[in-house]
């Protein structure tokens, strides 16, 4: 009595058979080109993000202030308008204003961009105005001064 083992039939020798393994590599190719694209899309936006209130600014060699908060933004024109952030105001509605998008109340944190043709009367009365209304960090924004 013996045993044999059949091997299906293939003239004794073993058949292997191959399983087709998983493929252990990432294709980065399309993490790559969403990042070129993300890339591009913010290298053409971030000179859009600017306060949005074309003003000539003038120049100064003094150091930029440091904040981790974006602060609230009074632009003057050289015609005498005055924007708060992007929206145009009138003087008589500045403190009201003011107060009612300050998030830290009076220790928010003003800047002021007066255009350099601007009046100097109307940027002293608006200065005047948020100081009378107890805002007392405010900041003149200017650019820095080319040449020596």
């Amino acid at each position: 009595m013996g045993a044999t083992l059949s091997n299906g039939g293939n003239g004794g020798s073993p058949r292997r058979r191959r399983r087709s393994q998983p493929i252990s590599e990432i294709n980065v190719t399309p993490f790559v080109d969403v990042m070129l694209v993300l890339l591009i899309i913010f290298m053409v936006a971030a000179p859009l993000l600017t306060v949005g209130v074309p003003i000539d600014l003038p120049e100064s060699r003094a150091n930029s202030l440091e904040g981790d908060t974006e602060p609230l933004t009074i632009s003057i024109r050289n015609d005498g308008t005055i924007y708060l952030q992007e929206s145009e105001i009138e003087f008589e509605d500045l403190e009201a204003r003011l107060l009612a998008i300050a998030e830290n109340g009076y220790d928010e944190r003003v800047f002021v961009r007066g255009d350099r043709d601007a009046d100097y009367g109307t940027i002293m009365r608006v200065m005047g105005r948020m100081n009378q209304a107890g805002f007392r960090r405010i900041g003149l924004v200017t650019v820095e001064e080319q040449g020596g």
